[in-house]
Formats: C-alpha cells, sequence, structure tokens
C-alpha cells in the first residue's frame, strides 16, 4: 500500500469529501488524525476506519485556531514519528446563488478570510515539520471557480486565493523535498441536497423534481457528462498523496469533468 507506516491529517473528516478522503488513506496504509470541530461526526468516521482493520485517531480542534493547530502537528509528529500528508477540507461559509450586486459584503467576504486563513493555518504547520524531516505533501481543495463562475458569490476569490498560497508554498519548499497540490473539484451530487442547497443560497428549498433536474443540468455541464463522484475525488488525492504522484507539486488536478477550464 502506497501509503503504509504513513501519517495524515484530515482537516474537516467528517464532513462528506473528508469522510471520503480520510477512509481512502485508511484504505491505502495511512494512520489518519481525523480533525474537526464535531466529536461525533469524527468518530462515525473513526469506527468505519477501524471496522475496516484501518487506523484512525479523533482530535476535536477548529481549524482556525493557530495555536491548537500548531499543537495538534507537534503531537501527531511525537506520536507517530513524521507527520507525511495534511490536508483541510473545513467549510468555508460560502453563499452562493445570489448576484454580487446584491450580495452583503459578510456573505461574500467569510470565505475568503476563513478559506485562505484556515488554509494558510494548517499548511504552514504542516510544512514546518516537513521542511524538518526532508519529505510529505500538503493537499487543499477547492471548485475552481477563480476562472470565472457567475452567481458563485465570494467562492471564485476564495478559490484564487487558496490557488495562489498552494503555487507559492510549492515554489518555497519544493527544494526541500515537499510537495503542495491541490484538487478541484465542484457540484459533487453525493454532498448535495435540497436543504443544502437552500442554506447556501438563502433561496426557498426546491422540491424533488427541481432537485431532481439540478443533478441532471450539472451533469450536462461536464464534458464527460457525467458528475464526478466522492470515491473519484478520494481517489484523486490518494494518488497526490502517495510517492506515486512524483513530482507532481504546485499546480491542481481537475476532478470537475471539465465544468472549468484548467
Amino acid at each position: 500500500m502506497s501509503l503504509e507506516k504513513k501519517n495524515a491529517i484530515v482537516y474537516g473528516a467528517g464532513g462528506s469529501i473528508g469522510a471520503a478522503v480520510a477512509k481512502a488513506f485508511a484504505a491505502d496504509g495511512a494512520h489518519v488524525f481525523l480533525v474537526g470541530r464535531t466529536l461525533e461526526s469524527l468518530q462515525a468516521v473513526a469506527d468505519e476506519i477501524e471496522a475496516a482493520g484501518g487506523a484512525a485517531s479523533v482530535d476535536v480542534l477548529d481549524a482556525l485556531d493557530e495555536s491548537a493547530v500548531e499543537e495538534h502537528a507537534k503531537t501527531v509528529v511525537v506520536e507517530g514519528g513524521s507527520l507525511d500528508v495534511s490536508i483541510n477540507l473545513i467549510t468555508r461559509g460560502d453563499v452562493q446563488g445570489i448576484p454580487l450586486i446584491d450580495m452583503k459584503v459578510a456573505d461574500f467576504t467569510s470565505p475568503v478570510v476563513t478559506g485562505i486563513t484556515t488554509n494558510f493555518i494548517t499548511m504552514r504547520a504542516a510544512a514546518r515539520h516537513m521542511v524538518e524531516q526532508g519529505s510529505g505533501v500538503i493537499l487543499a481543495l477547492d471548485s475552481g471557480s477563480a476562472h470565472g463562475s457567475p452567481m458563485m458569490g465570494g467562492t471564485g476569490s476564495a478559490d484564487g486565493a487558496i490557488d495562489t498560497l498552494v503555487r507559492n508554498l510549492a515554489a518555497e519548499i519544493g527544494p526541500s523535498g515537499v510537495r503542495v497540490a491541490g484538487i478541484w473539484t465542484a457540484g459533487l451530487p453525493e454532498t448535495l441536497s435540497p436543504e443544502k442547497l437552500a442554506a447556501f443560497s438563502g433561496a426557498p428549498q426546491m422540491d424533488d423534481a427541481a432537485f431532481q433536474g439540478l443533478l441532471q443540468h450539472l451533469d450536462g455541464m461536464r464534458m464527460t457528462k457525467k458528475s464526478p463522484t466522492l470515491a473519484q475525488v478520494a481517489a484523486t488525492a490518494t494518488f497526490l498523496a502517495a510517492p506515486e504522484a512524483g513530482a507532481i507539486t504546485g499546480t491542481f488536478l481537475n476532478v470537475t469533468s471539465g465544468i472549468f477550464p484548467s
């Protein structure tokens, strides 16, 4: 297994994408440190991993808490002997479906501030240890909306900031043997529901027929006419984290099936 004896931190491991990535890392041999703010959701993922024969630890903390993140990274190194993979998948609080000219300032800036702050904190904490040990992989995920996507609120600006952070950090720490890369993905049907969409946009909750129509529309927007799955995103993250990814760094892999240009 490619990630055997590796220690991986997954921030936001209680969410849909975080859980899928954590389980994929564990299945590939990594000891996964599940990080988030809700014990119940993290423990549920840990139970699944352990039932499948994997290794997982649950750590409740806020990934926006600089000192807590730094201390946790140190603990991982002390307990595991190394910090080999770090990926941040926490929710940024994006508000979408509202024209920019009608959007509140706080709704626009929230994903930008939250996204870049938490990614910087977690990337920096991991990078410090990885540079010292001379190896490691830091991963990020966003929707790729920095290339231009209307009605996405602050999502594009948040994605653009994270994209730039990934590339700049990769250039700085690459000579020390540390890779930094990202994944672009958006509109995963398994992560969507009428309730979640209403929360994003503030619009009335759509009925099932409208929701199914939306999913079909998403499929139609892809070059392949098929939306990506959680399993595909998790497999891409696992590949990027593994030695088989070679020297891939400072770039993003597009798992949106072509909804955005790369």
